[in-house]
């Protein structure tokens, strides 16, 4: 394991790293819907016209910091409710310097509804849910109806989802809400390739799983209409 994977384990935030400014690596959702409040407009965010694509649930931001140095000609959006993952996310997209990754702190269906324009994303990416194993927790999965006609609602026509999970109870409920709604068609998942090294995974959480032998379920789904 690299020196930065051991890092990416242990980091914990400081008090004076709390109170670094990561803007415009990292922005909280309601700051920005407080700022922008008949929705964001891609292009002035960015600074370009460039397809933008959403990682809802980004966690540690690998995929974020990976896609967006591997596609310069693409924007990339993280959000995670949980704070202090988001701004340790950003803090990697800062030393880089990079002109089109970006991390929100908050609830995705914030954003959703308050903050992004129909029509104005080109991918969105869901890897590793959390599956609240408990009966009683199932409502808190971020995959349900809401969600997905949120998803809908964002996407552009000929636009992508992609969700991935190691929980094969939870890929047949995604795959149940897909494949069966109107506005998507399935296509062919992507199949599973070999890293060259230990951050050339999809995700952290992926690298873990896989790193234990455990399958992964891949889905891919285009927005039709």
């Amino acid at each position: 394991m690299t020196s930065e994977v051991k890092a990416d384990d242990q980091e914990v935030e400081t008090a004076e790293q709390m109170r670094e400014d990561l803007r415009p690596w990292f922005n909280p959702i309601v700051e920005l819907v407080e700022s922008h409040p008949a929705g964001l407009d891609w292009t002035e965010y960015f600074g370009n016209q460039n397809p933008v694509e959403l990682d809802v649930g980004c966690g540690r931001g690998l995929f974020v910091h990976s896609a967006s140095r591997r596609n310069p000609d693409r924007n990339y959006v993280g959000i995670e409710i949980d704070y202090k993952e988001a701004r340790r996310a950003a803090r990697r997209l800062k030393k880089i310097e990079s002109p089109n990754g970006r991390f929100w702190g908050g609830d995705a269906n914030e954003a959703y509804t308050k903050l992004i324009a129909p029509g104005s994303v080109e991918a969105i990416h869901v890897y590793f849910p959390d599956p609240w194993w408990k009966a009683r927790h199932r409502r808190r999965r971020i995959f349900n109806d809401l969600f997905l006609a949120g998803c809908s609602r964002l996407l552009k026509v000929g636009g992508h989802l992609h969700s991935w999970t190691d929980v094969e109870e939870y890929f047949g409920g995604i795959e149940s809400l897909m494949d069966n709604h109107p506005d998507f068609k399935k296509l062919l998942a992507p199949e599973e390739r070999i890293p060259q090294h230990d951050m050339d995974y999809q995700t952290s959480f992926e690298r873990k799983k896989r790193q234990l032998g455990l399958p992964i379920y891949r889905g891919l789904w285009q927005k039709v209409k």
